[in-house]
């Protein structure tokens, strides 16, 4: 009898082999769950933060539905708490700076310029805290972050799709600019951040029908990036291509530059002369007005340098980086000869925080984007040899850091610190990486089908 063999009534056993790493249990070849009630709700959630598609269509506004979906996810979650949905299973990095982020915030309002802004901003930050982590609580494996992760890229195209059937441009209005909720720049960055969201879905699923869909949606997304005329969009959908290009080892090379070419072939067909016109400003800032305008945006970050360095602490409170324009800031001074003054936006997310919340505040800040980022890489290396599903793991990882590159590069032009699109991106990420297992050892897993 070999060394090592067992003899259990006449029947020989070969020697066990030695014990393999395991699989995190959501990610087997067990076929995974399907929708729940819980799962729905977190989507609608998402569809009406993100999507807005409350306001596409009139129709549903009586019904709230985000803050009705918002109240069942809640309710439903802290009814679940088992297997992959226990709460313990959230703590990391990321969530430590976004509750750190949410307590300074808070400290923020007594010491705010204007309390009841700063309230009414820090009520709302915490909703968007909430949810995040109740987004991430309710995903059980692969498959329901791939869900939600469908979600988040199927209301953005059916918001660009709406959008571009209701607003035509004619003459000298050659860009969208005030839609629903979003302005042009705002949704380009949104664009920016869902296509590599379907670029996943067109190059790793295995479904024809959601590939096909998925192809559809991104040419959709391409004309409503060029139409928004944005110039900080076009620059966050030039760093996500690169990073596609450069960074995303888990799907072909040619199947990465043909994804990007069918992008690239929609934006030349469908742009116009004016628009690569406006392009051009970005290598020559000094004929355009960001540069030249107090109220352009050199004048106002330089203006928020001074907002942060006065008050580096606690910074002038929660959403009011307008209140300072209008009231401490040099140019408030013309008011009182009757001039009147811009009380605008920070117009860079990160110069944002720094001026609202202090410098503390922006270092919450930059340690969540920071940590989202450092842990979908460390997911993505650990699964990046292995195969279905596990190998799927590592490709919407990439996926979901393409994304998160668009909505920085946009944001450092735009004032998104507290809008949903970061925060669902950020629930995206850490879900993924619980559902990763943590420190698990990856090996191969056997392929399942690709259903949604």
């Amino acid at each position: 009898m070999p060394e090592g063999a067992r003899a259990v009534r006449g029947i020989v056993r070969p020697p066990r082999a030695p014990d393999a790493p395991s699989v995190p249990a959501a990610i087997r070849g067990a076929r995974p769950a399907g929708w729940d009630l819980l799962l729905g709700c977190v989507a609608v959630y998402i569809a009406t933060t993100v999507g807005r598609v409350h306001q596409l269509f009139p129709l549903l506004l009586p019904l709230k539905p985000a803050f009705v979906a918002a109240l069942l996810a809640v309710g439903l979650y802290l009814l679940q708490q088992s297997g992959q949905r226990r709460i313990h299973r959230l703590r990391s990095p990321t969530m430590i700076c976004l509750l750190g982020l949410l307590l300074w915030a808070a400290l923020s309002v007594p010491a705010a310029l204007n309390q009841g802004v700063a309230f009414y901003v820090v009520t709302d930050l915490a909703k968007a805290v909430l949810m995040c982590a109740v987004l991430a609580g309710s995903v059980r494996s692969l498959r329901d972050v791939e869900r939600l992760t469908l979600v988040y890229f199927g209301v953005t195209v059916v918001y660009t799709a709406v959008v571009l059937s209701r607003f035509q441009l004619s003459g000298d209005s050659w860009r969208l600019d005030r839609l629903y909720y979003y302005d042009g720049n705002d949704l380009a960055t949104l664009i920016a951040s869902a296509m590599p969201l379907g670029l996943y879905f067109v190059l790793t699923h295995r479904r024809l029908v959601v590939r096909g869909l998925a192809l559809v949606g991104l040419a959709v997304l391409a004309v409503g990036e060029i139409r928004s005329g944005s110039r900080g969009g076009f620059l966050a959908c030039l760093a996500v291509v690169a990073f596609v290009l450069l960074r995303v080892t888990t799907v072909p090379a040619r199947a990465r530059l043909a994804g990007v070419i069918v992008v690239l072939v929609v934006v030349g067909a469908t742009s116009s002369d004016k628009y690569w016109t406006q392009m051009q400003s970005i290598v020559h800032p000094d004929e355009d007005y960001n540069t030249t305008s107090d109220a352009g945006r050199m004048k106002t970050w330089e203006r928020g340098l001074v907002y942060m360095v006065g008050h580096p602490v606690l910074g002038v409170g929660a959403g009011n980086f307008p209140v300072a324009e209008g009231t401490i800031s040099p140019l408030a001074r013309l008011q009182e000869r009757g001039i009147g003054v811009r009380w605008g936006a920070a117009h860079n997310s990160f110069l944002q925080v720094g001026a609202e919340l202090g410098i503390p505040g922006l270092l919450l800040f930059i340690g969540l984007i920071t940590t989202t980022f450092m842990s979908l890489r460390r997911v993505a290396r650990r699964t990046l040899t292995a195969s279905p599903p596990a190998g799927d793991v590592s490709s919407l990882a990439q996926s979901l850091m393409a994304a998160l590159v668009g909505w920085v590069v946009g944001a450092f032009f735009l004032s998104l610190a507290y809008t949903d699109m970061l925060y669902t991106l950020v629930a995206l990420a850490v879900g993924l990486a619980k559902i990763a297992g943590g420190n698990e050892t990856w090996i191969r897993a056997r392929p399942r089908p690709g259903w949604i």
